[in-house]
C-alpha cells in the first residue's frame, strides 16, 4: 500500500490539504497528516485541525510521496522549517514523489529542487520562483519527473486525482471519481 506524508503548518489552506487527504484515502492510500507543532493546527480560514502526529514522529523513509499544501502563512512556516527541506531531499534521493500546491512550490524552490524543472504555482508567488525554476507553466497541474505542482485551491481536485493516478494508476483515479463525480 502506498504511503503519503502531508505536513500541516499553522495557516495552511484547508481545501488544498483536506481535499488531497480525502481523495488519497478514498483511493486506499495511507495518508499520515503530521503537524509542524504538537496539538491542533489552525488553518488559514481559522478552522481547527488535529493531525495524526507531529513531524518529529515520522521518518521520510517510510513514505512514497510528500504533499505540501499551500496557504499563508502556512507556506511561510513550511519554508522556515528545516525538517521540511530535509524531508524533501530525502524523498527525492530515494526517488520518491514530492508534490506542492499554490504557494508551496516556493518551499521546493528554496530547497533547490526546481532548478531546470517545469513547475506551476499560484500567480502571486511566481516572482519568488524566478531564477529557481527552469520554467514556470500556466498549466493547472504540472508533473516533471518526481515533482508535481499545482496552482491553487481551485485546482486542488485535479491535483489530488493526478496524485492518485501517479501512485495507484489511472484505473484507481477513475474508480474514485465514480464516487465523487469530480470530472
Amino acid at each position: 500500500m502506498k504511503r503519503v506524508l502531508i505536513p500541516l503548518a499553522p495557516g495552511f489552506e484547508e481545501i488544498e490539504a483536506i481535499n488531497v487527504i480525502d481523495i488519497l484515502r478514498r483511493a486506499g492510500v495511507t495518508v499520515t497528516v503530521a503537524g509542524t507543532k504538537s496539538g491542533s493546527i489552525i488553518a488559514s480560514r481559522q478552522t481547527n485541525h488535529i493531525p495524526d502526529c507531529t513531524l518529529d514522529e515520522v521518518r521520510a523513509e517510510d513514505f512514497d510521496m510528500l504533499v505540501l499544501p499551500g496557504g499563508l502563512p502556512g507556506t511561510t512556516h513550511l519554508r522556515q522549517d528545516p525538517r521540511i527541506s530535509q524531508i524533501i531531499q530525502t524523498m527525492l534521493a530515494r526517488h520518491c514523489f514530492v508534490a506542492a500546491i499554490c504557494a508551496a512550490p516556493t518551499v521546493l524552490a528554496d530547497a533547490g529542487v526546481l532548478t531546470g524543472r517545469v513547475a506551476t504555482s499560484h500567480p502571486s508567488v511566481r516572482a519568488e520562483l524566478a531564477g529557481k525554476v527552469g520554467r514556470i507553466s500556466d498549466e493547472r497541474v504540472v508533473v516533471d519527473g518526481l515533482i508535481i505542482t499545482s496552482q491553487s485551491a481551485g485546482t486542488a481536485m485535479e491535483f489530488a486525482f493526478k496524485l492518485v493516478e501517479i501512485l495507484c494508476g489511472p484505473a484507481a483515479a477513475i474508480e474514485v471519481n465514480r464516487g465523487v463525480l469530480a470530472k
